[in-house]
């Protein structure tokens, strides 16, 4: 695909700018949580009415497929958008502030949304360009909710996508530049739910009681030695105790203690070396002290991969877009994770960071995604949808040789 023809949807989407800003304000302003985005759904569906798509829904969440085909039968291209918010109060002080209480985008989605809706009606405009199909999955429940695999699992996305992607606004990235790698990107994420149960007592008699609170502090620091002694340093995983919760008042001894945490991984290995180790640890150091434990270890997102192809097609055309400096080769994948990656299991793609580092602010110190403070600079979402539309454009033409 020439320059010429990207500078056509840099100037589409900088056209739609205005719409974009709107629409994402709405969405902020109106946060839903979960798989089930009624509001935010139908704010999607409203901008684009009348466009030449057609739509796929199923039972599991308020998410959506629309499928524009262009007039000849070619390649699919898939381009995900998420949509729901976090469990968090927003302090932005922003006009459009969340006016639901405890829930904010503080994660992007609806930025997202708003650039997917901008490619969606600026790839509609250029139909006849398209030498094959593209969908728009405008997907909720990313947030630890599975969302990508409850759509997959409902059959919206049947037959798969010869390619797949995905664009993630972040404030800790230049203004405007895209960040990306291939292979692993971001981690897998298991969930730990731990409960030690010992014998309540009076605190003036420990030796009469089974204290689990002291069991709780070794069981942490023996997670981090494991961590450190079984994993190997270059395939590395973190655990992290984030939740410990026992006892109520200052002279009882508790029955139980409850520890709450996560694994990240980075491959299926180190997954396993980490979740045996920690059944390991668990059962023995709660025997060595007469305790007994209930480990509850939830799987959650796989590791997030990134087709090489599909990065190296993302990278030129950032950089034939936007120069050079428009794309950052990130050195390592992040400890982040991303129900995309159910999407990546299936068809080859990649993800991408937008920068939207916030006007007169450092993006190296600027308040990061899921902080209750975390405002974006809006003019990058032009950059997003134009590069939603050319990605969509080059892989239809040429594929990943584009």
């Amino acid at each position: 695909m020439s320059k010429q023809n990207m500078k056509h949807w840099i100037d589409a989407a900088d056209a739609l700018l205005p719409e974009m800003i709107d629409l994402r304000r709405a969405i902020h302003a109106e946060p839903e949580i979960g798989l089930h985005n009624p509001l935010t759904t139908a704010k999607a569906k409203a901008a684009l009415a009348g466009l030449p798509l057609e739509y796929t829904e199923g039972p599991s969440t308020t998410g959506f497929i629309a499928t524009l085909r262009g007039p000849s039968n070619g390649r699919t291209v898939l381009l995900r958008g998420d949509m729901d918010a976090l469990p968090m109060h927003e302090d932005t002080g922003l006009d459009f502030s969340s006016t639901f209480e405890n829930a904010m985008h503080a994660c992007g989605h609806d930025t997202h949304v708003a650039m997917l809706v901008a490619a969606a009606k600026a790839l509609c405009a250029q139909r006849d360009r398209l030498a094959g199909t593209v969908q728009f999955m405008f997907q909720p429940g990313e947030e630890g909710w599975h969302g990508a695999r409850y759509m997959l699992d409902d059959g919206l996305i049947n037959p798969m996508p010869d390619a797949a992607y995905a664009l993630h606004i972040t404030p800790n990235v230049p203004s405007g530049v895209f960040a990306g790698r291939p292979g692993p990107l971001l981690a897998a994420a298991d969930r730990i739910e731990l409960t030690i149960t010992g014998k309540g007592g009076h605190a003036s008699q420990p030796h009469d009681a089974v204290d689990p609170i002291p069991v709780a502090c070794e069981m942490v620091l023996a997670l981090q030695a494991m961590i450190t002694r079984r994993v190997p340093a270059f395939d590395p995983a973190v655990l992290t105790i984030a939740h410990i919760k026992s006892g109520s008042t200052n002279n009882v001894i508790p029955e139980t203690a409850f520890i709450e945490g996560t694994i990240r991984t980075f491959s299926e290995s180190t997954r396993k070396i980490v979740r045996e180790g920690m059944q390991r640890v668990v059962e023995h150091v709660c025997a060595a002290h007469l305790c007994q434990a209930d480990l509850n270890l939830i799987p959650g997102f796989p590791v997030t991969i990134c087709d090489t192809r599909a990065v190296e097609l993302a990278r030129r055309t950032v950089k034939d877009m936007f120069g050079e400096d428009g794309w950052f080769e990130m050195p390592s994948p992040m400890m982040g994770a991303e129900d995309f990656s159910y999407v990546l299991q299936k068809a080859p793609g990649a993800m991408m960071f937008l920068g939207a580092s916030p006007e007169g602010g450092d993006w190296r110190t600027c308040c990061a995604l899921h902080s209750n403070r975390m405002v974006l600079d809006e003019r990058v979402m032009a950059r997003g949808a134009a590069l939603h539309c050319a990605m969509a454009e080059a892989f239809l033409s040429g594929g990943f040789d584009a």
